[in-house]
């Protein structure tokens, strides 16, 4: 039986695990689980892993190392005692050659014991911070999916792994830009502070209302287009990068962990 978002708005970050587990939700995670850490996923052959650490370590504010597996292993006991990453995201993204080939709901039969996960922070997680500071979140009230572009930022290419620095967006209120800077800075784990506001040409995006992932989203007067780095970088370098196979979550659609959303600091620390 499905589950709505409705449903899953209101239960704690293990029920909401659960029940994409199962299968029974297989659609966006913003707003849900209150107070946990929520993360981006990429899965890449061990061949492929230092070097992907390497673009994390040089990019920390798109890509905030929150969790790696061990190789073969599932598991992130650092984020969660029962997290099994080949099962917890609602929908899996499976590029072959840096191609996108296929969208899964669970990834067991394709896992081996050459593959290693790494977490990465998302903005997702601050979400709940600002509608407790009274800042409405458009894609949540709306239940729809954050809107994502890829910019004119580059990144510090590591090995293989290189291209353009992809971003998230929400529309604030221009008199609460000062508030939003603030709140996001204490999740350095979820990306931080805004990389851009304003102008999204500043940054190379043509159209605010034809995002590259994701749902438009408007911007209203009396509000600002303000831009977050995004953990879907990765997969624009997956692109660039062209490994046999790697497996990213589906934008939109995150690993819910058991880490508190305020705790501590990425593993590759920094400021790009």
């Amino acid at each position: 039986m499905e589950t709505s978002y409705e449903q899953l708005c209101v239960a704690d970050q293990r029920a909401v695990r659960a029940k994409i587990r199962s299968g029974s939700y297989c659609d966006h995670t913003s707003g849900l689980a209150n107070g946990f850490l929520q993360a981006n996923l990429v899965i890449l052959d061990q061949s492929h892993a230092l070097d992907f650490m390497r673009f994390c370590q040089r990019n920390p504010k798109p890509c905030p190392l929150v969790g790696v597996t061990d190789t073969g292993s599932p598991f992130i006991p650092t984020l969660g005692a029962d997290i099994d990453i080949r099962s917890d995201i609602p929908s899996y993204h499976i590029y072959r050659h840096g191609v996108l080939d296929e969208t899964v709901s669970d990834i067991t039969a394709l896992w081996d014991d050459q593959m290693v996960g790494f977490a990465l922070g998302c903005s997702f997680t601050f979400e709940h911070a600002l509608i407790r500071a009274g800042i409405k979140v458009w894609h949540i009230d709306n239940d729809r999916t954050v809107p994502m572009f890829k910019t004119n930022i580059k990144t510090i290419e590591a090995g293989p792994f290189s291209g353009p620095m992809v971003v998230s967006m929400r529309a604030i209120p221009q008199d609460k830009l000062d508030m939003v800077f603030a709140i996001s800075a204490k999740f350095p784990m979820a990306h931080g502070t805004p990389i851009h506001w304003g102008d999204p040409a500043g940054i190379g995006i043509d159209d605010v209302n034809a995002p590259d992932w994701g749902d438009p989203a408007p911007v209203e007067d009396g509000e600002i287009a303000v831009f977050w780095a995004c953990g879907v970088t990765p997969q624009a370098a997956i692109l660039h990068a062209k490994p046999a196979i790697s497996i990213t979550h589906k934008p939109g659609q995150m690993l819910i962990t058991d880490v508190a959303e305020d705790a501590g600091t990425p593993i590759a620390t920094g400021a790009r």
